[in-house]
C-alpha cells in the first residue's frame, strides 16, 4: 500500500494492490457475492469478482463525480476529476448485477442515466442513539450546563460549509452570549479543519468553538446529547439535491432539532424536528427561533434501524445469488 495523502494519487496508486488482495480473498474464501461501494477500489473488486464469475452489487453511497471533485479548488482539476470519476463510476455500474443507493433523489438521478436502482437508505443504531439528558453531555465536555450548543458531527470536508457557520457565529454571539459551536469529527485528506480553526482564531471566537477530533462511534450519542441544535450545512446545490446522510438519522434518533439546507430526500422523510434555510439570513432566523423554542423530539426511527437495513440488504444479496 502507498500511504499518500493526495486523494487522487492515494486511490489510483493503491488500486492494483487492492485488486490483487480482492482476487485472492474471492478465490480462497469462495465468495458468493461481492458488494462494491467505491470508485477505484470498487472497480478493482468488480474486476476481481468478474474473473471468478461472482455477481456484484454496487451500492452507490453518494454522487462520486462531485464528491471527488470537491477535494480540489482548481476549476480545471475539478472538471478533470468530475469527468474521469463519472467514467469509472459508469463502468462500475455497467458491470454490476444489481445497484442499490441511499436516497430517493439518487434513485431518480440514476434513472436519468438509464440505471434501475433499489433504495436502501442509510440508518442508525437505535440501541445507542436515543434522547439523553443534554446536561450530562455538556458536563462531559466541560461546558456550562446552561450554555446553548450548536453542533455538527461528521467529516470535516468542504462539502459541508462549516466555514460559513463559523463566519456567522459572531453575529449569533451578539444575540446570545452563552453560545458554543461544537464540531465533532476530523478531516480525511485536506487541511480544511486547520483552516476552520484559523478562521475561528481570526474572528476572535476560538474559545467559543470546540473541535473534538475523531471520536469512537459508540461515544457519538453522548456528544450529540450536548447539542441543542444539530447542523447539516451542505455546501453544494448538487449535494443538496441528493443528500440523505447518516447524520440525519442519528440526530433524529437523539430527538434533536436539525437545521439543514432543504435537501429533497430529507424533507420527504423528515418530521417536525427538521428546519431548513437557504441563505445566511434564514440560517440566523432559524437558529434564533430554536433558541427561543427549545425542544427535545420523540421520533420513532425503528424503520431506519441498521437491523432493518441489514434485512433489506440481505434480501437483495439473496436475490442476486439465486439468479446466479
Amino acid at each position: 500500500m502507498f500511504p499518500v495523502r493526495e486523494p487522487i494519487l492515494h486511490y489510483t496508486l493503491n488500486a492494483p494492490f487492492q485488486y490483487a488482495v480482492f482476487k485472492r480473498i474471492i478465490k480462497e474464501a469462495e465468495i458468493d457475492v461481492v458488494v462494491a461501494a467505491h470508485i477505484f477500489a470498487g472497480a478493482a473488486v468488480i474486476k476481481a469478482a468478474k474473473k471468478y464469475g461472482v455477481p456484484v452489487v454496487f451500492d452507490l453511497k453518494d454522487w462520486f463525480p462531485d464528491s471527488a471533485a470537491a477535494y480540489y479548488k482548481n476549476k480545471v482539476m475539478k472538471w478533470i476529476l468530475r469527468e474521469g470519476v463519472w467514467r469509472i463510476t459508469k463502468h462500475n455500474l455497467d458491470r454490476s448485477d444489481k445497484i442499490t443507493t441511499v436516497s430517493p433523489s439518487l434513485v431518480e438521478k440514476l434513472k436519468k442515466y438509464g440505471y434501475d436502482a433499489k433504495l436502501i437508505t442509510n440508518g442508525v443504531d437505535t440501541d445507542i442513539f436515543k434522547p439523553m439528558d443534554s446536561r450530562e453531555g455538556k458536563r462531559m465536555l466541560g461546558l456550562d450546563e446552561d450554555c446553548f450548543v450548536i453542533g455538527y458531527e461528521g467529516s470535516i470536508e468542504r462539502w459541508f460549509a462549516l466555514d460559513e457557520v463559523i463566519t456567522v457565529f459572531p453575529e449569533l454571539l451578539r444575540y446570545k452570549e452563552n453560545l458554543r459551536l461544537l464540531i465533532v469529527g476530523g478531516s480525511l485528506f485536506t487541511d480544511y479543519e486547520k483552516k476552520l480553526k484559523d478562521l475561528a482564531g481570526r474572528l476572535g471566537i476560538a474559545k467559543k468553538v470546540i473541535f473534538t477530533g475523531l471520536v469512537e462511534y459508540k461515544e457519538l450519542p453522548k456528544y450529540i446529547s450536548a447539542m441543542d441544535i444539530c447542523l447539516i450545512p451542505i455546501s453544494l446545490s448538487t449535494w443538496t439535491k441528493i443528500s440523505l446522510s447518516n447524520k440525519f438519522f442519528e440526530y433524529s434518533a437523539c430527538g434533536k432539532p436539525i437545521l439543514t439546507k432543504p435537501a429533497p430526500s430529507m424533507v420527504e422523510i423528515g418530521g417536525e424536528n427538521l428546519f431548513t434555510y437557504q441563505n445566511r439570513e434564514e440560517f440566523v432566523t432559524q437558529i434564533k427561533y430554536i433558541i427561543e423554542n427549545p425542544k427535545t423530539y420523540n421520533i420513532n426511527m425503528e424503520n431506519y434501524s441498521w437491523k432493518n437495513k441489514a434485512e433489506e440488504f440481505e434480501e437483495v444479496l439473496n436475490n442476486v445469488i439465486d439468479r446466479r
